[in-house]
Order: C-alpha cells, then sequence, then structure tokens
C-alpha cells in the first residue's frame, strides 16, 4: 500500500538566485506482516498521510539535489526508521523547469516549462536486501520527416500495408534503465548523457541522418548507443509508441501533394518495446 501523487514544488534560495524543483512522489510499503488485511489489525500500518508528510519533511530537511538522491533519501528513511517495513519503494518525476534566458543571460528567479521528455526514477529496497536504483525519461516526443522506411515485411492475405522507403518516422518514446546497487553517481550528468545518446541515436548525424528500416531498429540503435557510452547503464527498457502520418490525397482538389500535408493516425497505434542488458547482469 502507499500513497500516490504527492505533488510540491521546492524552492531553493542561493542569495538572489533561485533555484526550483517540482516533482511528484509515489511511495510504496510492504509490511513484515498481512494483518491489517486479513484481520483488520492495523497496529503495524503507517498511514498514507504520515508517508506525504515524511516525504515534504525529507524535502526540506535535505532538499532535492537530484530526484535519484531524494528517491534514495525516501526508501533510506522508511527502511531506518520503522522496523515493520520490509519493502520499499519511491518514484520520483520532475516537471520540466528550465531557467530562462535573456540575451543570453540566465535570470535569478524565472523559469519556462519545456515539454521535451519527463526525467523520473525509481529507487527499491528490501528488509535485509541492496537498495537498487532505477532511472529514465518518458513522454519524450521525437520525429524524423525522412530517412526512415519499413520494407521487406511478411505478407499474407490480411496485409494491406504498402512498402514504403521514405516516410516520415515519428513516436513518443519511454526509456528506463538500471544502475543497480551503485548510487554514487552524477545522476546529473548521466541522465543528460543518455538523452543525447537518444536524440543521437534517432536522429543521425547532422547533415545527413541516418536510415531507419524499422521501429524496431531504431529502438536497439539507441539501446546499443547508451550501453556504448555510459559505462553505469547495467539494463535498458527503451518503448517507442509509434505516431503515424498518412498524406493527404489532394488529386480532387486538383493539387499535387508531393508529401508536404500529412494527417496523423490518432489511433491504433503501434508500439515497439525491447530490453537490452550486459550479459552478466541480465543472467544475474
Amino acid at each position: 500500500y502507499g500513497k500516490n501523487t504527492i505533488k510540491f514544488l521546492r524552492l531553493h534560495k542561493e542569495g538572489k538566485k533561485h533555484i526550483v524543483k517540482e516533482v511528484e512522489v509515489c511511495t510504496h510499503l510492504r509490511l513484515i506482516s498481512a494483518q491489517e488485511y486479513l484481520d483488520g489489525n492495523n497496529s503495524l500500518v503507517i498511514p498514507t498521510d504520515t508517508m506525504k508528510n515524511i516525504v515534504l519533511v525529507l524535502a526540506k530537511k535535505h532538499g532535492i539535489a537530484t530526484i535519484e538522491q531524494f528517491a534514495l533519501d525516501i526508501c533510506k528513511h522508511f527502511m531506518t526508521t520503522y522496523g515493520q517495513v520490509a519493502y520499499v519503494k519511491a518514484y520520483v518525476q520532475e516537471v520540466p523547469w528550465q531557467r530562462l534566458h535573456e540575451n543570453g543571460v540566465p535570470h535569478i528567479h524565472s523559469f519556462i516549462c519545456v515539454p521535451d521528455g519527463i526525467r523520473f526514477c525509481e529507487a527499491e529496497q528490501c528488509r535485509n536486501g541492496p537498495l537498487v536504483l532505477f532511472a529514465g525519461i518518458k513522454d519524450l516526443k521525437l520525429m524524423k520527416t525522412t530517412q526512415s522506411g519499413f520494407e521487406g515485411f511478411h505478407k499474407d492475405q490480411h496485409t494491406t500495408l504498402p512498402e514504403r522507403h521514405d516516410r516520415v518516422l515519428c513516436g513518443e518514446l519511454f526509456c528506463k534503465w538500471s544502475y543497480g546497487e551503485c548510487t554514487d553517481f552524477d545522476f546529473d550528468c548521466i541522465w543528460s548523457k543518455i538523452r543525447e545518446c537518444i536524440l543521437e541515436a534517432f536522429s543521425g548525424p547532422p547533415d545527413c541522418g541516418e536510415y531507419s528500416p524499422s521501429y524496431q531498429k531504431t529502438v536497439n540503435t539507441i539501446q546499443m548507443l547508451i550501453l556504448s557510452k555510459v559505462s553505469q547503464v547495467q539494463v535498458i527498457e527503451v518503448i517507442l509508441n509509434n505516431i503515424f502520418y498518412n498524406v493527404v490525397d489532394m488529386k480532387n482538389l486538383g493539387v499535387t501533394n508531393d508529401k508536404e500535408v500529412l494527417v496523423p493516425v490518432e489511433t491504433p497505434y503501434g508500439s515497439c518495446a525491447c530490453t537490452l542488458g550486459r550479459k552478466k547482469f541480465l543472467e544475474a
């Protein structure tokens, strides 16, 4: 059981300069006994309102240097404070506020919310077990208008999809990776580096791009680049929810539409998912 959607803004002041972290936190516990479920005995139950208050107090006392460290702080608090807790998980996601710049000068107290992917993390621990950490990015929309196709696929009596060698590739990406038991990393630096890998692998070189024969291949290319450049990542999961665009037929309007006006296909949409990792961690 637990408390979901604990939302708050943490404001930190360094003189005139303000630093903000707005987050949403979910906390979940498993107790050493199920007596509250079986017998209605609540003597071991930590109220979810208490969980909310603990999260807010931890934010006040320790601040939020990174959401990963904050998730670790939450887990450590519950595991060290309450002997009846057998398992704890903390999920934290961050609102993407970015500092405003005016003529290249960073503003001391003004920010803009830029929806270019949501940063999140999860920390979890069992009693007498390791404290493990995951991090990720979600709701990241990506598009490239060429250098993508889909050809040579299986065909039977139910196939109506034509082969395409030049199409718009667009999708909403979810990416989650494991740090394992290692918790002393520069999480901001690693997260930014992984995001850069995602953009690089999706788009290819800036002057020419790189051909993608399928959404599946694009997913794998993203994972392989991250694993090759970010040694701290053990296992990485990527889900790419496909957003399709159809070229509008304008022949009846007397207009030739050479893939210049397209409409999105809202539903149904495809989805490609893959989990990839270093062999020793997958075997474990």
